[in-house]
């Protein structure tokens, strides 16, 4: 008998049987593994993409993580994103003393234990934060790094009642609302389009009897978009940064280049004034940003060095060298990325581990530099217009 967290399809001569689940869930655990025994499908489908998959069959992961090559290769907030995500489903899995992604094992195991396909069903992750990257304002992405932070390290306390009722079609209806009053283009980009990635993966899973293992909030999705023809290169492209954004990041230093090189004709002094008010501004903010995150000495004094020189190449950015000066200062060592998993569970660990550490100062001296550029260059025009109409 199916249960009540799965749904029966058929299309194109091939019978599909989702099953919903919460990822942090132990009876979503025991739903996948006895449907999967049960049904002796021809192929398994999970909601994971090929670097999910390494990370939760690699327990040795971490341990080969390359810190400076990920600040080298611009991978950095990217990396401090993903763990932010992750924390609070380690956190409430810690609690409930099961895995985080459980269910997702048990359907790779499953799938061995019986036979079947094994399919990553799921686009790239890094493909996913990219168009997410994208398709977000400067104001929406700040705000959507400190409600993801503020998340991780709230105190709220969750029953597994509470995990269970999840599952309910209306709950979640009603909480992904929500997500789109807030950010309606991350909404598009992390639910929509995975729902339809998912659905034409599944729908193309070799075999007649196709099981998924999936979240349960994108059952209502799927089921919608499984009977039309997905476009998957074009889900998986990402998309070329606006020209709009292209010319407020290359305007910004040209204005500020400008501006300054106008006051030097009229006034030499001022100009001074503006070339120290830039570096003031910029350098002082970008270290203050690399202090908060508890930065070595030389970490502090590189952002401020780097900080007023890469405000004016949209190439650069002073978090990457103040993040490569901690890396070479405060490099991780193999225990660090050994305790990654629990650390990033508290506010503690976060801070303490030399790996999250090290992408801290990237992002809260990049923090700085971004605020520095502000303040620096509205200093800038308004010693511009003082010596214009003087």
């Amino acid at each position: 008998m199916p249960g009540q967290n799965e749904y029966c399809l058929n299309i194109n001569d091939k019978e599909i049987i989702l099953i919903g689940t919460a990822h942090i869930s132990k009876k979503s655990a025991e739903e996948v593994k006895a449907v999967i025994e049960r049904e002796q499908p021809d192929s398994v489908c999970i909601e994971l993409c090929p670097a999910r998959y390494q990370s939760i069959s690699d327990k040795d992961k971490w341990k080969k993580t390359d810190i400076i090559k990920i600040i080298k290769e611009k991978k950095a907030l990217l990396m401090l994103a993903n763990l932010v995500l992750s924390s609070y489903q380690k956190r409430m899995a810690k609690k409930f003393g099961i895995q985080a992604g459980q269910e997702m094992i048990q359907g790779i195991e499953s799938a061995r234990e019986v036979g079947a396909q094994l399919v990553l069903a799921d686009r790239n992750i890094q493909t996913t934060f990219s168009r997410i990257w994208r398709s977000i304002g400067l104001g929406s992405k700040m705000r959507l790094f400190f409600q993801l932070v503020l998340s991780v390290f709230s105190g709220d306390d969750v029953s597994e009642e509470d995990i269970e009722k999840l599952k309910s079609s209306d709950m979640l209806s009603s909480a992904l609302n929500e997500i789109a009053t807030a950010f309606p283009e991350l909404k598009s980009v992390l639910v929509d389009e995975r729902d339809k990635y998912l659905a034409q993966k599944i729908k193309e899973a070799p075999g007649k009897k196709i099981v998924a293992v999936l979240g349960a909030g994108h059952i209502p999705g799927i089921t919608r978009e499984i009977y039309r023809e997905q476009d998957l290169k074009k889900l998986t492209e990402v998309p070329p940064a606006s020209k709009v954004g292209k010319i407020i990041l290359w305007g910004i230093p040209l204005l500020v280049i400008a501006l300054i090189i106008s006051t030097f004709s009229v006034d030499r002094q001022a100009g001074l004034a503006q070339i120290e008010s830039w570096i003031l501004w910029n350098g002082t903010l970008a270290a203050l940003g690399t202090l908060l995150a508890w930065g070595h000495p030389l970490s502090i004094a590189t952002a401020f060095v780097a900080a007023p020189i890469s405000s004016l190449n949209p190439l650069l950015a002073a978090g990457w060298f103040a993040g490569l000066s901690e890396a070479f200062m405060k490099k991780p060592n193999v225990e660090d990325f050994e305790n990654l998993p629990d650390d990033i569970t508290s506010f503690g660990g976060f801070w303490r581990n030399k790996v999250t550490h090290i992408l801290l100062v990237v992002a809260l001296a990049n923090l700085g530099s971004m605020f520095g550029t502000m303040f620096g260059g509205a200093d800038i025009i308004r010693m511009f217009l003082e010596t214009l109409f003087h």
